[in-house]
């Protein structure tokens, strides 16, 4: 239902600043991205593992090849970063894989599947925030957001790896920002709900289908990128200076949303 009232904007300024994301060049990663290049950053780096990433990411974005499951690919993106533009102020996590070989039950999930899933989605992360953070510990300042998932909280059938690692991605902020809370590093993560990316087009058929998927959520619809990135911007900023070791739900409403509940 449209609102005949006026809307309201929240604009955040991130002029001279750096950021580093990563899984930049596609769905959420791409959107925070593009987010943060029309915010004023002096400079955003997308990190992924594409041949040919400057096509994929908005203009004006640098491209960085690296596996972030290398954790001296990592280390590399970070040197690479300081070097060219002075420093790190925002490190996003946001690189991760769920295929559709991944929907099963345990008992059917293979080893080599759990490994790579572990290798990107949870060692990622971490190879990265540990090369982010030696950064932000000469400058005294950063901020890294964990782009974690509603998964990290509850589960279905058939999920066994990606919901337990996403609610480590979730513990990782929190122990890291309480790790780092008084040398000016702050930590949070995001938990979205399912949001409009191609990752989830290609489990669509194994959540129910678009509309059911959508009416599970309070709101009605499935979430847009642009709808994280601009929680992610607010989060990076100095407006949300005493939030950290937190996680922050971007789910419209359905996490609140009781199995018990009479649905929409």
């Amino acid at each position: 239902m449209s609102s005949l009232r006026p809307p309201s904007q929240a604009r955040v300024s991130n002029t001279g600043r750096v950021v580093l994301v990563t899984g930049g060049c596609g769905g959420i990663g791409h959107a925070i991205c593009l987010a943060f290049q029309e915010s004023g950053a002096a400079a955003v780096v997308a990190v992924d593992v594409v041949q040919d990433g400057t096509v994929l990411v908005p203009p004006h974005v640098e491209y960085y090849r690296a596996d972030v499951s290398d954790e001296a690919s990592c280390q590399a993106s970070i040197d690479w970063t300081v070097n060219r533009f002075g420093g790190l102020d925002v490190l996003v996590n946001t690189a991760a894989i769920q295929p559709p070989a991944s929907y099963v039950p345990l008992d059917q999930m293979t080893s080599e599947l759990w490994d790579r899933m572990v290798a990107v989605n949870l060692t990622g992360y971490t190879n990265m925030a540990k090369a982010a953070v030696r950064q932000m510990l000469l400058q005294r300042s950063g901020v890294i957001v964990n782009v974690a998932s509603e998964q990290g909280h509850r589960t279905a059938r058939q999920v066994p790896a990606y919901g337990p690692i996403k609610a480590a991605n979730i513990m990782q902020a929190k122990q890291w920002g309480i790790e780092y809370a008084r040398q000016g590093i702050r930590v949070v993560s995001l938990s979205p709900g399912a949001i409009e990316t191609p990752m989830l087009r290609s489990t669509l058929d194994a959540q129910g289908g678009g509309a059911e998927l959508a009416n599970r959520h309070p709101l009605g619809r499935i979430g847009q990128p642009f709808e994280v990135a601009n929680a992610v911007l607010w989060l990076a900023s100095d407006a949300a200076s005493f939030i950290t070791a937190t996680d922050i739900a971007i789910d419209g409403g359905l996490g609140a949303y009781g199995a018990f509940a009479d649905p929409y």
